[in-house]
């Protein structure tokens, strides 16, 4: 049976001020190009299909278009709700849909049986899990010991476990983080606690192939448990990253074998380095279109870096003056932006009342963030 596995849309995303549906309809029609090419046996989408609850309309135009091309096609599409989704609005349609092939798992009550499709080998089971934060997932099992991100994740696998059929291929859809997978800092922490949100990889047992969304940089974890990365970099962070679609391949007996297949994005995102002068003279021969950041190496006073680039790079969206960014240099300041939230709060508890927070205080500020993430996803525009 073969798939092609894709996550991590993020349709809306504004980058550095830019909005970046273009470009992902850029990417969007490669995708739908291989897919005709192909012809695979079902299409897998594993969440953040939205990079914000209430999307734009344009976003909602954009998947649209996309769906509506799949059905076309007569692909089975299956598509799981990650921590960015609004449920309610991503799974609006879905029984409906579901006639159509389009089948959707946007909350728990949706992903109690597996979507099962056949090939010359016999069935193939796809257990689809939708992102849940942990009250729901206690609510929705009667499961007391269900606390965190990671222990939510890991009683919704054993619920899907306990479904799959002996003797019979299958596939497991989830949008997690698993331990030791390399992450990025263009993603949203699943929890208050990154410790409390990632599991094993032993916890994936059973599942002869596990496709997952939630990390942007593409890798593979114990030859199965794969994660494709989002379709376009969306951060600074990612420029050395090749950005793709994964075909896989699933023989009779379930092993399976991951091919990339890289996505040409229409505008690249990459860093310059070097001294202001330097580089005002050489654009290195690269697309003078691309998202450009620059870090400098000028140690003085530097007049309008950000307006005297643009003549070069029209889309410079980001200036570093960082002369620690040289080779060999040691310490480089902290990055806020990889912080969670919490990370920040504690600081600022610190900065101000000189103590820091106790472990009851912890708890129940991690609480609060968790409270307030899930409600940012299901209503913030």
């Amino acid at each position: 049976m073969r798939f092609i596995h894709t996550a991590d849309w993020h349709l809306g995303r504004i980058f550095h001020g830019v909005h970046l549906t273009d470009d992902q309809d850029h990417v969007l029609r490669q995708f739908l190009d291989l897919v005709r090419d192909v012809r695979p046996d079902a299409v897998l989408i594993a969440g953040d299909i939205y990079d914000r609850a209430v999307p734009p309309p344009d976003a909602v135009v954009l998947l649209d278009e996309v769906l509506s091309k799949l059905t076309e096609l007569r692909v089975p599409v299956a598509m799981i709700a990650g921590n960015h989704d609004s449920p309610d609005r991503l799974g609006f349609g879905a029984r409906l849909f579901e006639s159509h092939g389009l089948h959707v798992s946007c909350n728990l009550s949706s992903q109690r049986r597996p979507l099962v499709l056949d090939d010359a080998y016999g069935r193939v089971h796809i257990h689809m899990l939708p992102f849940a934060d942990p009250p729901q997932v206690r609510e929705h099992l009667g499961d007391d010991t269900v606390h965190n991100h990671a222990r939510a994740m890991e009683a919704l696998i054993e619920q899907a476990r306990a479904r799959q059929p002996r003797g019979e291929r299958s596939v497991l859809m989830a949008h997690a983080t698993v331990v030791g997978a390399r992450t990025s800092d263009s993603e949203r922490p699943l929890g208050a606690f990154p410790g409390t949100s990632a599991i094993e990889s032993s916890k994936l047992a059973g599942f002869d192939y596990v496709a997952l969304g939630h990390l942007h940089t593409p890798q593979v974890i114990d030859g199965r448990i794969h994660y494709p990365g989002s379709p376009l970099k969306y951060s600074f962070g990612e420029a050395e990253e090749i950005k793709a679609v994964s075909v896989v391949e699933m023989d009779a007996l379930g092993r399976v074998t991951i091919d990339a297949v890289p996505l040409s994005p229409r505008r690249e995102v990459r860093k310059v380095r070097g001294h202001l002068s330097d580089l005002l003279a050489n654009d290195d021969g690269k697309r003078r279109e691309d998202f450009v950041a620059a870090v400098l190496y000028d140690d003085g006073a530097v007049l309008d870096p950000i307006g005297r680039l643009r003549e070069i790079y029209p889309n410079i969206l980001h200036i570093e003056r960082l002369a620690l960014d040289l080779p060999g240099a040691i310490n480089p300041p902290t990055d806020h932006r990889k912080r969670t939230h919490l990370d920040l709060f504690k600081d600022f508890f610190n900065e101000v009342t000189g103590a820091p927070l106790t472990e009851d205080q912890e708890l129940a500020m991690a609480a609060l963030v968790e409270g307030l993430d899930r409600e940012d996803r299901e209503v913030s525009p």
